[in-house]
């Protein structure tokens, strides 16, 4: 089977969406079919087997700022390769995000399947539904990755969803190098805006032992406020921007991964790769982290937006040996259950049942 897969955000900027599109075609291809992903690059493509559609431009959405790409170059770029590729099926992420995924949607003649990431608010939802939902109907089969993104959709776009929780590539995170920690060592790694609450964990640093340590990673809007706050702790380690090999190496390294997230998380996917890595958890209880962790059994979830509870909970992490343990060994489990391969699976029904003729039930 050829399959084209369209993700609208440039692949060489982090971010969930990116890598489970990435990671998808990675399983796939294992799987023997050929894969193709069309996608914006700010640069060299990540991976084999990308056709770069163009540059992103940063846009405003959900609270967080997206690598779009909605300039007609890309859009031409889109269109040809559709063409020229000649794909079996197409496989739109967020489909009716502007640039090369509503592009696809628009003009594509393959069969199409679009997977819904977004959960929370959505001011184009809300303002433009009937004419997306209208474009939504051009989709052989949709899925949503939680079920916040599919109440979501349904809300606004009308239609019949089936729920496929996103994938975790498990051998990828939990062998290779490990990254050393000196001492106990919690992982923060995101984005440095509000949503993602690392204001929160900082403000818990404050009441934890003197030799508990904390990598942070990212960067964003809030960098430079938080280090002028915060820079003169020297527990805490600025990492800026790392690659992904330095991230799977720092979560096998750390003692703790804490996501401490205040809202907009649709599906807790970092929760899921440091569960892989083996790591132990704890995480604000949202329900897009509930999606992926249980509490005390691969995972401590705590009040949001508390960084007294959190301070308490990475405590008990830190410090009970069998706590942590059984954290481990449940993250391990729930990182099975949820591997790529079976995602890719479940896609491969969906993309034959749909080739056949035969509508896949919701």
């Amino acid at each position: 089977m050829r399959v084209g897969l369209v993700c609208p955000y440039s692949l060489t900027i982090p971010g969930g969406v990116q890598g489970q599109v990435l990671g998808l075609a990675r399983s796939l291809r294992g799987f023997g079919h050929e894969v193709r992903v069309l996608a914006p690059c700010d640069g060299p493509p990540p991976d084999a087997g990308v056709t770069p559609l163009g540059s992103s431009v940063p846009t405003a959405a959900n609270g967080s700022v997206a690598p779009l790409a909605p300039d007609p170059s890309a859009q031409l770029r889109t269109i040809r390769a559709l063409r020229d590729e000649d794909f079996d099926v197409v496989h739109l992420h967020e489909p009716l995000a502007p640039g090369p995924t509503m592009t696809a949607l628009l003009f594509g003649s393959a069969p199409m399947v679009g997977t819904f990431h977004a959960a929370g608010v959505s001011a184009a939802y809300r303002f433009l539904g009937p004419i997306l939902g209208r474009l939504a109907d051009r989709l052989q089969h949709r899925v949503a990755v939680s079920p916040d993104a599919m109440r979501l959709a349904q809300e606004h776009l009308g239609g019949r969803y089936q729920l496929l929780f996103n994938g975790v590539e498990v051998a990828r995170f939990a062998e290779g190098p490990v990254h050393p920690a000196d001492g106990p060592t919690i992982f923060f790694l995101g984005r440095h805006e509000p949503r993602k609450g690392l204001d929160v964990l900082l403000a818990a640093m404050r009441e934890l032992p003197a030799d508990v340590r904390l990598w942070v990673g990212g960067d964003g809007p809030q960098t430079a406020e938080l280090r002028q706050q915060h820079g003169h702790d020297e527990r805490i380690e600025w990492l800026g921007r790392i690659s992904d090999a330095e991230r799977e190496a720092r979560m096998r390294g750390c003692t703790v991964y804490c996501s401490p997230s205040v809202r907009g998380e649709s599906f807790g996917m970092v929760l899921l790769e440091a569960m892989a890595a083996g790591c132990a958890l704890v995480a604000s209880d949202l329900d897009g982290h509930r999606n992926v962790a249980t509490d005390g059994v691969n995972a401590l979830l705590v009040p949001v937006g508390d960084p007294s509870a959190l301070a308490r909970a990475l405590l008990r992490v830190l410090e009970d040996d069998a706590l942590r343990a059984r954290l481990i060994a449940g993250g391990r489990a729930r990182a099975e259950e949820l591997s790529m391969d079976r995602l890719a699976e479940a896609y491969l029904e969906i993309y034959a049942s749909i080739l056949a003729g035969h509508p896949v039930r919701p």
